[in-house]
């Protein structure tokens, strides 16, 4: 690292330290989540955080951008687990997804993300946003059935996500609640425009607040019955005693395993998951990045890929870019991806320090925390701004949110998508060429100008408005300004050149001598100062 750039990752540590803070302490229960949500090793989830921040930060282009374990894979670490007989086993196929990764990344394989329609991002950062509030609802109140960091409809409790706020009801924590509360009160307190002018609050953020004072008020009601928490209410790092007894909760990939067909299929949907994942959060924290700065996605994945091997080599979950913290980074007042290295920095020191005094959090804090860093992200106007956009937009939006509310990240990407891709195809069935019927004069030629690209898309509207073509014309199509015409469109115009001289049309072709379908220019002056 050169000079200057040096310079820059440390330019902004006014802004980027206090911001790694709040990282670090939203990252810590979510990588424990997510570990226990996989059947995996509770500091495998740990390792992946540190190797997010201080291996996939330094590599990457992503300013803003957070790395760690992911919610999406948690499910496939699961059953992969299961399938390839043990964690050392599965530690493997991470290794082999990582290097998968970076040959996505040679590849340039990174571009399929500059091709997300931005209603779909918008959706996929609402939905989160959505899903967030939701989840950290039952925290906040002292319910802690459902592990953190899991963001499916269904859940692994056997409740779904609404369920949970109905069980909330009846077995919620009164000192969690407190906590809760006052935590969301010190936000939005913080957040107000007279706060944002006091010189203290650029200096030390509302969430730290609220971590420290849930600290405060947890040791304040340890010995109230009422309102103590209990283990399961609070944040629970592994506590090792020593510096060997820390190295021993990692863990080395069964080599023996690779000639083993079943772990590379398993390091194949890691892969592949994962660049998704990641590409869906590169392009939403892009959107959220005041500076609206363009992460270089192929660079992401190889970043991605050797961070995936390296939790791989050292007991480790798989790790993607995350929009949860991504989100919270954003939020918390990041410039750099500096931030992102010293979360893991911080997560390092401290697992190895003060477990005993992380281990002191309320969930219920970081529930408060959560909860406005989600509704920053579906906030109502959100909703006005996308209607006002048009139809095409709006339904994308909306379908995209709800599919991520019902079912989990990728399938709601898919229904998003999907509701795209058709409006894609309506707007392609109205305006492949230039032509208006009603504008034909009679005892002129019909004009038909075809656009730059026509695709196999604008078949069904090209054939349309050959059936509205009146018998007994001259029909000229015009492809001098096309580019290019598929294959499907050129064999659809030869069909139209043969039912065209039954119905006694007379059919001129211009500019399709690129594309195989001959005609003369000279001949068509001279049919048309005939006519």
């Amino acid at each position: 690292m050169n000079k200057s750039s040096k310079q820059g990752f440390l330019s902004n540590l006014g802004s980027d330290l206090p911001a790694s803070i709040v990282v670090f302490l939203v990252a810590v229960p979510l990588c424990l989540g997510i570990a226990l949500a996989s059947g995996a090793p509770l500091f495998s989830g740990i390792i992946a955080g540190i190797v997010g921040g201080m291996v996939v930060a330094l590599i990457s282009g992503s300013q803003l951008g957070v790395s760690g374990p992911a919610a999406g894979l948690a499910v496939i670490v699961l059953s992969s687990i299961t399938k390839l007989g043990s964690f050392e086993n599965f530690l493997l196929a991470v290794v082999i997804a990582g290097v998968f990764q970076i040959g996505l990344g040679i590849a340039k394989a990174g571009v399929l993300g500059y091709y997300l329609p931005s209603s779909v991002i918008k959706g996929m950062l609402s939905g989160i946003g959505l899903i967030i509030i939701l989840k950290q609802i039952p925290h906040a109140f002292g319910y802690d059935a459902d592990p953190e960091g899991d963001l499916e409809f269904f859940q692994a409790d056997g409740h779904n996500t609404f369920s949970e706020l109905l069980y909330t009801l009846d077995n919620f924590t009164p000192g969690a609640v407190v906590i809760g509360m006052l935590g969301i009160m010190v936000l939005i307190l913080w957040d107000q425009p007279f706060m944002k002018k006091m010189t203290f609050t650029k200096f030390v953020n509302g969430p730290l607040i609220v971590v420290a004072s849930g600290i405060g008020l947890n040791l304040l009601f340890e010995h109230m019955d009422y309102f103590s928490l209990h283990g399961h209410h609070v944040v629970n790092i592994p506590v090792s005693n020593s510096i060997g007894e820390f190295f021993g909760l990692f863990s080395t990939p069964n080599w023996s395993m690779i000639g083993d067909k079943q772990v590379y299929i398993v390091a194949l949907t890691i892969a592949i998951v994962a660049s998704l994942e990641t590409l869906l959060s590169v392009e939403a924290a892009d959107k959220i990045d005041p500076q609206r700065r363009v992460t270089p996605t192929n660079r992401e994945l190889i970043a991605q890929g050797i961070g995936n091997s390296v939790s791989g080599l050292i007991g480790g979950l798989p790790v993607t870019q995350v929009i949860v913290r991504s989100s919270a980074n954003v939020q918390s007042g990041a410039k750099t991806k500096a931030s992102a290295f010293f979360h893991g920095v911080l997560m390092l020191i401290c697992v190895i320090a003060i477990p005993q005094v992380l281990n002191l959090i309320p969930l219920a804090s970081l529930a408060a925390v959560l909860i406005m860093v989600g509704y920053k992200l579906v906030k109502p106007s959100m909703f006005i701004d996308m209607y006002k956009t048009g139809n095409a937009q709006f339904y994308s939006y909306i379908v995209t949110i709800l599919g991520l509310v019902f079912t989990d990240l990728l399938m709601g990407i898919g229904m998003g998508l999907a509701v795209a891709f058709i409006f894609i195809l309506w707007n392609n069935f109205k305006t492949p060429y230039h032509f208006n019927l009603a504008d034909v004069k009679e005892g002129e030629p019909i004009r038909i100008e075809l656009s730059d690209n026509v695709s196999f898309l604008n078949k069904a509207s090209i054939l349309k408005t050959f059936g509205l073509i009146p018998n007994d014309t001259v029909v000229i199509i015009d492809a001098t300004r096309t580019q290019d015409i598929h294959w499907d469109v050129l064999e659809l115009i030869e069909d139209f050149k043969i039912s065209a001289k039954n119905r006694g049309i007379d059919l001129k072709l211009v500019g399709f001598e690129s594309f195989g379908k001959q005609s003369s220019e000279e001949d068509l002056i001279n049919h048309i100062e005939e006519s």
